[in-house]
């Protein structure tokens, strides 16, 4: 496993992360034997760098994280959030119950200090304010945390965190499906030294290809009750892309495929391809899931060819049938 620097922080982390929304059991039930052996995998396969929140299953992916780190400790790198419990979200914040939030994650993950907290796609009108990233600033003075980023849902946003001067990550959405952090984003991250945390780089799984039209989706899966945005942002499944038309644009890019690799393999090289990017965090339901995402940091980079393929394509095809603000 290949590490990268996470922007100013100075911490190597797996350039592929693991995204462990799936150990809160969001996407339909899964049994502790199952997370543990996916934590374990993703051990094995050298991603230090894990990706939860606190309103993960009302804390259960924390709490399943924290008690597998305290059974097997080894030098990891965890993130978690803050910001969208309904404590919180969408206008009751304050310095108080904020802390309180990051005290409980604190207590789940069994750890003295987070190594980094994200502000969870919290409203643009609060981000803004600037008291959330004031706070933040105090909790690491304080020793709660280590260091803080933003996970944004639109550019708007990203370009506002970025500027922070104590900002360590903006996590974003950028996949095949959603290119335009290239030239907005990312070379201000790069004179920032704030890391790009990536997230859903297979668009909700339907970049891996193995979807079909009819294929349906557990009631307590996203993908299945926000599909067309009806209880958060819609960019936050497939891309904003209406699923049937998402499932065709990806039968299109299987014609591309480099010789060897799998659509899901050549989307997450595509990300990693781009120098701005600290980690890709790649949820998984399954070890081999876990084995497969990993794989891809051994892959020699996509042809130039192939980049101005997909570039052309996502800008002159795809971008139009994006719904939600970008």
């Amino acid at each position: 496993m290949k590490l990268r620097t996470l922007g100013k922080s100075g911490y190597s982390i797996s350039e592929m992360g693991i995204g462990c929304w799936q150990l809160g059991n969001d996407f339909g039930p899964m049994e502790d034997e199952r997370a543990t052996a996916i934590l374990q995998e993703a051990d094995r396969q050298g991603m230090n760098f894990w990706d939860t929140a606190d309103v993960y299953g009302g804390g259960v992916s924390e709490s399943r994280i924290g008690g597998y780190c305290r059974e097997n400790p080894s030098d990891r790198f965890i993130v978690t959030k803050v910001g969208r419990d309904g404590t919180l979200y969408p206008g009751a914040y304050t310095k108080q119950k904020v802390r309180a939030n990051i005290e409980g994650s604190l207590k789940r993950l069994h750890v003295e200090a987070l190594d980094l907290v994200q502000l969870h796609c919290i409203p643009t009108e609060v981000l803004k304010a600037g008291d959330m990233l004031a706070w933040m600033e105090d909790f690491q003075q304080e020793g709660l945390i280590k260091h803080f980023g933003a996970s944004v849902e639109t550019m708007d946003e990203a370009l506002f965190a970025i500027t922070h001067p104590q900002l360590t990550s903006i996590q974003t959405i950028f996949n095949v499906f959603r290119q335009d952090q290239v030239n907005e984003l990312f070379p201000k991250a790069i004179e920032n030294q704030v890391g790009i945390i990536v997230r859903l780089p297979l668009a909700s799984g339907v970049l891996s290809g193995k979807m079909q039209k009819n294929h349906q989706f557990a009631e307590s899966d996203h993908r299945h009750y926000n599909r067309d945005g009806a209880f958060f942002s819609v960019g936050e499944t497939f891309s904003g892309i209406p699923f049937e038309q998402a499932v065709e644009f990806a039968e299109t890019l299987k014609a591309w495929l480099p010789e060897g690799m799998s659509l899901a393999q050549m989307a997450m090289r595509w990300v990693l391809d781009h120098d701005a990017v600290s980690s890709v965090i790649t949820g998984a339901s399954r070890v081999e899931q876990v084995a497969e995402n990993a794989s891809v940091s051994s892959l020699e980079p996509l042809s130039s060819q192939l980049h101005e393929k997909l570039t052309e394509f996502y800008f002159n095809t795809v971008k139009t049938h994006i719904r939600g603000v970008m």
